[in-house]
């Protein structure tokens, strides 16, 4: 056997390896994995609330992404979250996946959960209940959005690199929805073969395009934004390696747009990556204040 010969036998066995696996992580992804049973301690959130001085102060809610645990009840946000307190604010950070007892992945989180979590935060002597925004980013905000689309308590959202739709929960299998409520799946967009690839090369954005060609699914599984009862500020990053952000913020503006949204709306696209828009938070802050905390509002002006 020439040497010639056996470099194409390794390079086609090389080639059938892959391949095989590529094909054996694609069915995985479709078929594997348990749908049958909610995850343990479904519903549960981890809830901290912080709390300045005086009475009535407004409730803004956080939750974090992918990155799992109580994201805004760390040092790391500690500096945002006390100058939110100091600027009159109450803040609530909550934890709905990888925290103790809770859900250990991002796998169909009870929206109701949450929402508990939140009436729970309002009804402290503090707290002024009739005013409560959430700031979400990355899959938060999609949590966040989902949130206030369901619930009218909610007055404002902030929604930082965001998506348009339910997508897939961040599990191994990625075949169960990320978000339920009153312990129903919420509609998804579905995981392609054609997204495997991607998916294998840690190439996340490419593969939520593959996931976006979808239109029928992302379609189906439209955050419902046009049933927020509040203004909405979209965050997004232009080079965004997670997913196309931009592009999703662009499309829930034009389908508010095309349904006569009611309240003030706004998209702020920065230049950069996922983790850009932590940049901005002054924009957040005078959003927060021009919008949720109107001179007009009936609830939320001080």
């Amino acid at each position: 056997m020439t040497m010639a010969t056996r470099a194409m036998k390794w390079t086609a066995l090389a080639t059938l390896t892959l391949l095989t696996i590529v094909v054996l992580v694609s069915v995985y992804l479709t078929w594997g994995g348990s749908v049958q049973s909610l995850p343990d301690n479904h519903g549960q959130v981890e809830a901290e609330l912080f709390v300045g001085q005086g009475i009535n102060q407004p409730l803004l809610v956080g939750l974090g992404g992918a990155e799992g645990g109580n994201a805004w009840a760390s040092d790391f946000w500690a500096a945002q979250r006390d100058e939110f307190i100091a600027q009159g604010y109450a803040f609530l950070a909550i934890g709905y996946f990888g925290a103790a007892n809770t859900p250990q992945e991002l796998d169909r989180i009870a929206l109701e959960g949450i929402h508990d979590a939140i009436l729970e935060a309002a009804s402290d002597p503090a707290v002024n209940s009739q005013c409560v925004a959430l700031i979400g980013g990355s899959k938060g905000a999609e949590g966040a959005l989902l949130l206030a689309s369901e619930y009218p308590d909610i007055d404002a959202v902030v929604a930082m690199v965001p998506g348009s739709a339910v997508f897939a929960g961040l599990t191994m299998a990625m075949n169960t929805s990320s978000f339920s409520l009153h312990g129903e799946p919420l509609d998804f967009v579905p995981v392609p073969w054609s997204a495997t690839p991607a998916l294998i090369r840690g190439d996340l954005r490419a593969a939520w395009v593959e996931m976006m060609k979808n239109e029928d699914a992302m379609e189906t599984a439209a955050i419902k934004v046009e049933n927020i009862n509040g203004p909405i500020f979209f965050v997004s990053a232009t080079g965004d390696e997670f997913w196309p952000s931009t592009e999703m913020s662009r499309a829930m503006e034009q389908r508010l747009e095309d349904l006569n949204f009611p309240h003030y709306v706004e998209h702020l696209a920065v230049e950069g990556d996922h983790a850009s828009v932590l940049d901005h938070f002054d924009e957040i802050e005078i959003f927060l204040r021009e919008q949720f905390l109107d001179e007009n509002s009936p609830t939320c002006s001080r």
